[in-house]
């Protein structure tokens, strides 16, 4: 392991940045001004989103040293601490994409702020729980990577590559059990894959993908269930397993990869097939009562805490499968309707740009 930590080390100082994998791309960012301009709701949903913009020039950036939420039940003051600083990451991103969308530069500017902020003072501690809050700050970068400094570029790239480097030399990543072959696992997989990809750095994707197939093969089942699900017997870590894997899918195959959503492990596992296992809970034709027979001591220890929906026997809540949804429609585009039946909310920010990344795919 030492060996791949050193060789990535000296690989990684000439790596080039390219167009935007991670986050929406230049034809995507000009399909989605397109929509605004001649789409009402598309136009009204941007309004709202130009305010948030605005309000967020004026905000100062809140990094913390170490993210701590792993582990933690809620009002542990280190978990609120965090929960507080990681609100800065949809305020990096919501700037950087206003930057893209209008082109001025004090969004750029100030999503930049926010950036150099975190990276000068956060310290990676190759937790995926803790690191798969990072996302937004990647997906900002990513917008914005061509377009800052070169001295802040070398800052941000620097605790990215640290980043990635935590996660794939951490300690706590046994291959064969626990936290090496459960959602730890796709969290690891989707962080060391989005910074690949923001940096253009093939050891960092290639180590994702050979370890990707090998993580769809060990945590997930040919019937669609998943180690995650019979481990803690609730929908919640099935949804949040199948979530990072799908982020990743997503990414490799926008990147021209693989198509690791229909893709079959050699005992014949597959996302596909544990994204349909779930839809008959989320339609309603299936209940399911989760955590009663859980193994994991900290799922009881949130139930004694009284976090909502930690309690044995709370009933899964259907629209908790968004985010799965929301993803895998990108690769099957028959769950559309039961998207939209499901998200009561209706077309928000997020699904316009979903569906601009659908259409720009079915045009090309």
């Amino acid at each position: 392991m030492k060996t791949i930590a050193i060789t990535l080390l000296f690989s990684l100082s000439i790596s080039v940045s390219f167009a935007q994998l991670v986050s929406l791309n230049a034809t995507e960012i000009t399909a989605l001004k397109q929509q605004i301009k001649k789409d009402g709701r598309a136009k009204k949903l941007y309004a709202n989103f130009k305010i948030l913009a605005d309000a967020y020039l004026d905000e100062v950036p809140n990094p913390v040293d170490t993210i701590r939420t792993e582990g933690l039940l809620k009002g542990n003051p280190k978990k609120e601490r965090t929960a507080l600083a990681l609100k800065d990451m949809n305020k990096m991103f919501i700037l950087a994409l206003e930057f893209k969308i209008t082109g001025e530069r004090k969004y750029l500017n100030k999503s930049n702020e926010f950036l150099i902020a975190w990276a000068k003072l956060n310290q990676p501690n190759g937790d995926p729980i803790d690191d798969t809050n990072l996302d937004n700050a990647i997906e900002a970068y990513d917008l914005i990577k061509e377009n800052i400094p070169a001295s802040d570029k070398i800052i941000i790239t620097d605790w990215l590559k640290r980043t990635a480097l935590a996660e794939i030399n951490s300690k706590r990543m046994n291959r064969n059990r626990g936290t090496g072959i459960n959602n730890w696992n796709a969290h690891r997989l989707k962080i060391v894959g989005e910074i690949g990809y923001a940096l253009n750095n093939k050891e960092f994707i290639d180590w994702t993908i050979d370890r990707f197939k090998k993580h769809i093969e060990v945590n997930l089942n040919e019937d669609g269930t998943s180690l995650d699900f019979k481990d803690r017997d609730a929908m919640h870590y099935h949804i949040y397993d199948l979530e990072p894997m799908l982020k990743l899918a997503l990414l490799i195959k926008r990147a021209g990869g693989e198509d690791f959503y229909n893709y079959q492990s050699p005992k014949l596992s597959s996302i596909k097939k544990s994204v349909e296992w779930l839809i008959p809970y989320i339609k309603g034709e299936k209940q399911h009562e989760e955590y009663v027979n859980t193994t994991v001591k900290f799922d009881r220890d949130r139930a004694k805490n009284n976090e909502p929906g930690f309690a044995p026997g709370t009933m899964f809540k259907p629209s908790l499968a968004l985010p799965v949804l929301k993803l895998s429609v990108y690769f099957d585009l028959n769950q559309t309707n039961l998207l939209s039946s499901l998200n009561e909310k209706g077309k928000d920010w997020q699904m316009l740009m979903d569906e601009i990344r659908y259409k720009v795919k079915s045009n090309n």
